[in-house]
């Protein structure tokens, strides 16, 4: 079967971004590699304790949480598309010691069903930031999702706000805010160039063209209801964890947020377990 052409697109976006996230204006990882990494500020607050659970992290890019989910006392099975993600999660892995905790698998979203053979043997699946906004059927994500968690199992997702994603800075406003750049209901794919790197503002990448999709809060939870699991919570939050709009400004927990008032959510993370 043919590729679909978005899919290979982003994957060379995303291959071409793995140096860049590991290079020396990339990611942090001296505290993974010192033995204690830390999540979000979003994630610490609200991921509790993870000591002797399988966990599944979907889209796991290059498997900087993988891992310090598996220091953490966890067993994890990291999932990407990316084959240089993959690689650098594998090496990271058997350099930290913890190749016995942490398996790392190369296949599509979609795939990960034929790709991991652990049916509903997981107590946790974990995706967090940039993850489903790069896929165009929610519902069949939560497919996914329902199909690898035991009974009981739960889904932890942190995630940018469908809200916000209707704007962006390519149409910014004459006093510098981001401008509506796609409607919050549209099923279109948007289509867009996105050069420069969210971790090493400096850098740019061939494969800047990118194919992303907004799935509005209601779509979310309705889809995961509807493959079988409970919503145990909802939060909306007014920080991110990347410099999403050049308005927004860092605070001392490491999350972007606006300058002056929460105009709108930055943010959300829900709960949501497999009946």
């Amino acid at each position: 079967m043919t590729e679909p052409d978005w899919r290979s697109i982003n994957r060379a976006h995303w291959d071409e971004k793995v140096a860049l996230h590991v290079g020396p204006r990339g990611y942090d990882l001296l505290d993974v590699r010192a033995g204690h990494g830390l999540l979000n500020a979003i994630e610490e607050a609200e991921l509790g304790s993870v000591d002797g659970l399988r966990i599944l992290h979907l889209q796991c890019h290059f498997g900087r949480d993988t891992l310090i989910l598996a220091q953490r006392g966890a067993t994890v099975v990291g999932l990407d598309f990316s084959a240089p993600a993959i690689d650098v999660a594998r090496g990271l892995a058997a350099e930290l010691g913890l190749a016995d905790r942490a398996r790392f698998v190369r296949a599509d979203l979609y795939d990960a069903r034929e790709a991991i053979p652990e049916q509903a043997s997981f107590d946790r699946v974990f995706v967090t930031w940039g993850a489903i906004i790069w896929l165009p059927d929610i519902a069949r994500w939560a497919e996914v999702v329902a199909h690898f968690l035991k009974p009981g199992g739960a889904l932890y997702l942190a995630e940018v706000h469908p809200a916000a994603l209707v704007f962006d800075d390519a149409a910014a406003l004459p006093d510098g805010r981001p401008g509506f750049c796609a409607p919050y209901f549209s099923r279109a794919g948007v289509v867009m160039q996105e050069a420069h790197d969210y971790i090493d503002e400096t850098a740019t990448v061939a494969n800047a063209t990118t194919h992303t999709w907004i799935h509005p809060l209601g779509a979310i939870v309705t889809g995961l209801i509807e493959a079988g699991l409970r919503l145990d919570w909802l939060h909306e939050h007014d920080a991110i964890t990347w410099h999403m709009f050049e308005q927004l400004v860092e605070g001392g927990d490491g999350q972007w947020r606006w300058p002056d008032k929460p105009w709108l959510p930055l943010a959300f993370s829900l709960q949501a377990t497999r009946c």
